[in-house]
């Protein structure tokens, strides 16, 4: 016997919907939220490899937490921490160094030479994701000091494949 399935009628659909809006309603936007003011620009740039949606997603839960300018560019996992307190100078990127911490956990980036706009970025966020499974595999990060910090194991988890 054949299983009968409710259609809901227009004026159902119209309360959940109704009901769906109201909590929409109450959530924070990002004009609400302490987002830098150089970050929020960076959001609205077309042309980006980083969709909008994860911009605004990063910033919103960081300045959400208190958290700065830094916090708010980065997805700010374990990773993201780890790298802004080995590599950032200041607010920025220093690109020597975020090398050689690639170098000293045996990530290649010899084939990443493009250097036309943006290729700080793009240089980054591939270094990262290049990192990312290394660190994930062998269970630490390598400073370039020599340093072993070990990565938490949901991050781990999260990050083997």
């Amino acid at each position: 016997m054949a299983k009968k399935t409710h259609t809901p009628t227009a004026a159902e659909v119209a309360a959940k919907f109704d009901a769906a809006m109201a909590v929409v309603h109450e959530l924070p936007t990002l004009a609400d939220l302490p987002i830098d003011a150089e970050v929020a620009e960076e959001i609205e740039k077309k042309g980006s490899v980083v969709k909008s949606t994860y911009k605004k997603k990063y910033a919103a839960r960081a300045a959400g937490a208190g958290l700065g300018k830094t916090a708010q560019r980065s997805c700010w996992d374990w990773l993201a921490q780890e790298l802004a307190s080995e590599c950032l100078d200041g607010t920025k990127i220093d690109i020597g160094r975020f090398l050689a911490t690639l170098e000293a956990n045996a990530v290649d980036h010899s084939r990443w030479t493009n250097r036309s706009k943006g290729w700080e970025g793009r240089l980054r966020m591939t270094g990262r994701l290049a990192l990312q499974k290394v660190v994930a595999a062998q269970g630490h990060l390598k400073t370039v000091e020599g340093a072993e910090i070990a990565a938490p194991a949901e991050w781990v988890a999260k990050f083997t494949n």
